[in-house]
């Protein structure tokens, strides 16, 4: 039986690392796969970017309000009439900027069409709320799985916090804006209090 995977971790855990490996693994043994992400993650153009410095072209782009399944249909026929071949999983990057509509969309995929599908992407954004396709995925997954990273401590590191050069920064939009300028870290809980001034921002943020 084909099933949904949530595979989660903060920033730099090796998520896109571990999804292009685990494609590699599929193609190895025969099998054809697609691979896509959300339109709104716009580092890296059409690839899938891994911090080891591999990268690969993914097989569609998902925009905000597409159906995700007929997106994946349509993809899918293409393959078959290029390559001639069924696809055996479909791989979602940045899982987190879907919607849940979307997400809904990808257990259909698996349970109607009998595809597995395997996402990756981060738990909670930089305010420590999660992310719509985020907890949307950790409701309905079959199978959740937790990508590790440490905090600059040796803790294991559970937040990502935003950064504006050298500062973090506990305000603004969830996604950061294309043109300003946002990097990320990620932290321990006690390690982000101390740089929080001891709140968990996302608390604040909803009142």
């Amino acid at each position: 039986m084909a099933k949904l995977y949530f595979r989660y971790g903060a920033m730099n855990s090796g998520k896109s690392t571990s999804l292009l490996q685990a494609a590699f693994n599929y193609e190895e043994r025969g099998h054809a796969i697609l691979i896509t992400k959300p339109a709104v993650d716009a580092k890296g153009d059409n690839k899938v970017l891994s911090r080891l410095g591999v990268s690969r072209d993914v097989d569609f782009i998902v925009e905000p309000h597409a159906n995700m399944r007929t997106a994946f249909s349509r993809a899918q026929q293409t393959a078959l009439a290029n390559h001639g071949k069924i696809i055996s999983c479909l791989f979602v990057d940045e899982a987190q900027f879907l919607s849940e509509v979307q997400v809904d969309d990808l257990i259909k995929i698996v349970l109607l069409d009998n595809i597995p599908v395997i996402a990756y992407g981060i738990r909670t954004d930089f305010l420590t709320v999660a992310f719509p396709g985020s907890r949307r995925l950790l409701e309905i997954a079959h199978t959740i799985e937790e990508l590790k990273t440490i905090c600059r401590c040796g803790r294991k590191a559970m937040f990502s916090a935003r950064k504006n050069g050298n500062q973090f920064v506990f305000d603004g939009q969830q996604v950061a804006i294309e043109g300003i300028s946002a990097s990320y870290e990620s932290l321990c809980g006690n390690c982000y209090l101390q740089e929080s001034g001891g709140v968990l921002a996302g608390r604040t943020r909803q009142g």
